[in-house]
């Protein structure tokens, strides 16, 4: 991990939070899964913590590694990884779970989701990014809210409200034929 990695840990939910997008620009919280970079609007962000194991959930969808107590409340945690249907792989010691804030229909919600390790803030101007691609009904990509370019390559930018709908992930799941990858099914 890098220095603004381990700074970007230490700061207090509401820091992150009283921050005014308008006038600092856009934030994102940058992440690596299976080789890739992603990207999540910073103002989403609670916090990030190591990888600890959680309590397993009964009858969850695999992706659901079970929930953990954040200080008194009841928190699950999402594989990112699962998610996207991606192989599985062992937790190391850069592994974390980034603390977010879904809005859904039913109000606010706090979600952990794990992910290989965080990389940096990205600081994009509006107009380099790009909208997602339009792949038809072959591919979902409702969950992406564009892309930018980066020395390194790119950095898809996601929609934590429309990724982590609680809802939508339970209802996918129980729809979803034998065999069939999450991906495929990824809202």
């Amino acid at each position: 991990m890098n220095a603004k990695t381990t700074d970007l840990a230490t700061l207090s939910p509401r820091g992150l939070l009283k921050r005014d997008a308008t006038a600092e620009g856009l934030q994102y919280l940058t992440f690596s899964l299976a080789g890739e970079e992603y990207g999540i609007d910073i103002l989403k962000v609670q916090e990030i913590r190591g990888w600890a194991p959680v309590t397993k959930v009964p009858n969850a969808p695999p992706f659901v590694r079970g929930v953990m107590n954040l200080r008194g409340a009841i928190v699950p945690v999402i594989d990112l990884r699962l998610r996207f249907g991606l192989d599985s792989m062992a937790y190391t010691k850069t592994t974390v779970v980034i603390v977010v804030t879904v809005q859904s229909a039913s109000g606010s919600r706090i979600i952990g989701t794990v992910v290989d390790g965080v990389s940096d803030v990205l600081n994009p101007n509006a107009a380099d990014i790009q909208p997602p691609p339009d792949f038809g009904t072959a591919v979902h990509t409702e969950f992406i809210s564009g892309l930018v370019t980066i020395e390194a390559g790119m950095v898809m930018l996601l929609d934590v409200d429309r990724l982590l709908s609680v809802e939508e992930m339970f209802a996918l799941e129980s729809v979803r034929p034998a065999g069939e990858p999450a991906i495929a099914q990824a809202a």
